[in-house]
Parts: structure tokens; sequence; C-alpha cells
């Protein structure tokens, strides 16, 4: 795409926000229906799409894709009102009497970068926060997902707004182009590498932005007495390694932090759990391209790593996937172990205690998430006041993400920025502080004399809660 068309795109939904009808809870409902209609008519064209791209199965793309992408939308419509409807709060009594309220307002013209590893899901979800506030929007699906792409670009317009919402295709000529125009908020999921070209554009033009990458998502294994308990957590981490997209996932366990004594019967579990739920692993996604695929053969043909190999490894380069893989110990300092592996390797990181995991975690830039599997409330305390990550889950694995009452995203080095249900409502509005001051009194102390301000009852009213006080005399309470 040219880059006058894409400046041409960039004007056109600039225009579209500035008539002012985004605005309306007409308007906004109208296209979160249509979106929920896109995802219940064109569901084999999502499905095929993803098939496509990442050889994934029916029921995996429902599962992480199409069905969460649903439950946000309706959630969006069940609470878009409620969303949207100003909120009143106290103002000192110094102001009586004023009203306050807090009136959240679009931020204007967004544009969405969204990622190949669930190229529908990451692209749609942060549009249901974009639309929902009310804003203008350009999505940029990524190009290495191309049947996703074509499908967004063909369905989006038959279902939305067209002047308000385009779909803008290509490589990352086409995203720097896009860099180059001025918007209200960038949104972007994928690589930190790419991040940083995004936020150095989106200085040029003071847009704020939103990260949302990744890193190096532990999972820690107490020693669980009870043998139910170590077959669901084993499960569990079964299920958020391999399962989606085949480890190819941001919230995905990265490696396993248990105890030496505990590491044979962890590692056991694992085998056990994979012959059970994968004998065949035609029904799990491949790699998404060769490049990525050369990336993952490379962190485990390193001499050293290759040597920690205690299952899987096998490698089909035509097919471009690769077998669930488990190291025991692998070197700390190699490649495996300082980047985010992305993948369907799973480092099992052996420790004297179960409490060094805390530094271990401490020692290593901030992950999107931790998961802890312990029923040992001290050790859950410690984890959660001496770390800090986007979210921790206790017990479980990647349910998290589907909680629309609970934030989505990083920190630090994971990202920044939260999204999903009124997160995603939050993170593309603006919230604009209204007061509306009566002409009706006014105190003089406001002027000379000067120092009025030290009598007791002067200094009281600056903090005074005045709206409390008025529920008091009605026998009321702040709700």
């Amino acid at each position: 795409m040219e880059s006058v068309e894409v400046e041409g795109v960039a004007n056109e939904v600039r225009t579209a926000y500035e008539s002012g009808k985004t605005r309306s809870l007409a308007w906004r409902r109208s296209q979160l229906k249509a979106l929920q209609r896109l995802l219940y008519e064109e569901e084999e064209g999502m499905f095929t799409a993803l098939k496509q791209d990442l050889g994934k199965h029916q029921a995996e793309a429902y599962r992480d894709e199409v069905g969460i992408l649903i439950k946000s939308v309706n959630y969006a419509l069940e609470n878009l009102k409620k969303w949207m409807t100003p909120c009143r709060v106290p103002v000192p009594l110094l102001a009586f009497p004023t009203r306050g309220e807090l009136v959240p307002e679009p931020l204007g013209v967004v544009l969405i970068f969204s990622s190949w590893n669930f190229p529908i899901g990451l692209s749609l979800e942060p549009l249901i926060g974009a639309i929902a506030a009310g804003n203008a929007i350009v999505l940029k699906p990524s190009e290495l997902a191309p049947a996703s792409s074509n499908f967004l670009a063909k369905s989006v317009p038959k279902y939305l707004d067209s002047m308000s919402v385009k779909v803008v295709r290509g490589g990352p000529d086409v995203g720097q182009k896009l860099l180059e125009q001025k918007w209200d908020k960038i949104f972007f999921t994928g690589s930190s590498r790419v991040a940083r070209i995004v936020m150095a554009a989106a200085a040029k033009h003071l847009t704020p932005v939103a990260v949302e990458l990744g890193g190096k998502s532990p999972a820690i294994f107490d020693s669980l007495s009870s043998a139910r308990d170590r077959k669901v957590a084993v499960e569990r981490i079964v299920g958020a390694k391999w399962v989606p997209c085949s480890g190819q996932v941001c919230i995905g366990v990265d490696y396993v932090l248990v105890e030496e004594q505990f590491a044979p019967i962890l590692i056991d579990q694992l085998k056990a759990t994979l012959e059970k739920f994968y004998p065949r692993f035609d029904c799990l996604s491949r790699i998404i391209n060769e490049q990525h695929f050369q990336r993952l053969s490379n962190l485990i043909k390193d001499p050293s790593v290759a040597a920690t190999i205690i299952h899987g490894g096998s490698l089909d380069s035509e097919t471009l996937f690769i077998e669930p893989t488990i190291l025991l110990d692998p070197p700390l300092d190699a490649e495996l172990m300082n980047e985010e592996i992305f993948g369907p390797l799973l480092p099992i990181i052996t420790l004297k205690k179960i409490e060094d995991s805390i530094e271990f975690i401490r020692a290593r830039p901030k992950p999107l998430v931790i998961y802890a599997f312990t029923k040992d409330e001290r050790l859950r305390s410690r984890i959660t006041a001496e770390t800090s990550s986007g979210s921790l889950t206790f017990n479980d694995t990647m349910i998290q993400f589907a909680c629309d009452e609970l934030p989505f995203g990083g920190v630090g080095g994971s990202g920044f920025g939260q999204y999903h249900g009124k997160f995603s409502f939050d993170m593309f509005s603006h919230t604009k502080a209204v007061l509306r001051r009566s002409f009706l009194l006014e105190f003089t102390f406001r002027y000379p004399p000067w120092d009025a301000w030290k009598l007791p009852f002067m200094r009281s009213v600056y903090h005074f809660d005045y709206v409390t006080l008025l529920l008091r005399l009605l026998g009321l309470k702040r709700g």
C-alpha cells in the first residue's frame, strides 16, 4: 500500500470520527451487534483461516479465539450504557453547592496492531473495547497470518461501519507508513523489538501507546501432597504449554520451577499426561513459519541444551512441527533460558527449596504472568508480596485471560496497558473531570484578610466531605 493510500485511510477515519457519529450509544451498540453477527455468521470462515495459517483444530480455534470473542462482545453489550454513564464524585465543602463528575470520552482515532498467534482473537478483542469507547479505528493484522488477515479485510467492512472502522493489510513497510500518521492511541501486540519501533514513532506525535508483549512466564510447582492435586496441576500445566497454538502464546508456561526431590514425580506425570492427551500430535497447531521453526530448532540444537532433553525433541521441517519437548536443568545462560521460548519446549528448573523460586523470578525481567501451584498459604502470601508480574494465578493456568472482571496486561518488560471487559473501555477512553459550580454561595475568606486560613474552621472546610454529611443527615450511607 502506497503512503498516499495510508494517509488517505487515516484521513477518512478521522473525518468519520470528527463527524461525531461514533460517540453515540446507538452507534456503539450497532457496531458491537454487527461484530456479534460476524462472529456467529462467519464462524466457518474463521475456522478455515486459522487452519490455513496455524493448523488450528476447530475446537482450539473456537475455545481460544471465537468463543472468547463472543463472550467479550456480549459482556460489552450488557454493560455499555453503564460504562458510558458519568460517575458522580464528592467535592469539598469549600465548593458547595457544586457537582463533580467523571465523564468518559473517546480518545479519537485508534491504531491497532495485532499479532499472528491469535490473529483473529487479538485483532477483534481490542477492537471491541475501542468501539465500546466510541473511537474510530484502523486495524493492521499481522502479515504472518495472511489467511486471517484476508478474512478480516473482507469481513469487517461487510458488517461494520466501513468509514469508521478500517482494516489495512500489508507488511512492515505498511506498518511503518501507518506509524508516520497522527493517532490518538496505538495498541500493539507483538515482540519487544517491534514494540520499540512503535514507541519511537509514537513519541514524535506524543501518542499514548499500550503494548502487550510477553516474557518468560514461570510456573512454580510446590510439593502437593495429594495425588489428585498433582494430577490436576500437571494437566493444567500441559494445557497451558502445548494446547494453545503449540506453545506460541504469551501467557503460556515458559518454564517450571520445582524442588529437586519432586522433579522426578513431576516429569513422570508430564510424560504420562502427554501420552494420554496426545497419543497423536496431528491435533496440535504447527509452528507459524520456517523462520520461527528454525529459531526454535536452534534453541535445542545447542549441544549443552540438547544434552538436557528428556522427552520429545523431534523436528519435522516439512510440516513445521516440533514435538512437545521437556528439558531438565538446561544451562541458565543458554538462549533458551534468556529469551521467551514461544514454542513447545518446556524447561524444568530444579531448586533446593521451593521458596528459592521467588528469588529466581525476581532476578529476571518481570513476566506477563506467574503461575503457582501450592496449597501453602505462607508461600502464596510471599509470592504475592515479593514478586511482580502482569498477573498472578494460583493452581490454574490461563483462566485469568478469560475473566472480564480482571485486567489483562503486563508490567515492565512484559508490556503496559490493561484491557478486557471494562478495562478495554477505560484504555480507549479519556476520563474527563467535569465540575459544575453555582453562583449561589461564596465564602469571603477566599479573599483578604489573608490570614483567615489559620482558623481551625477554615482549614477544616478544605477537607470536609459534605456529601457524606448530607447522607448521614438523611439516614443513608454512601453506596
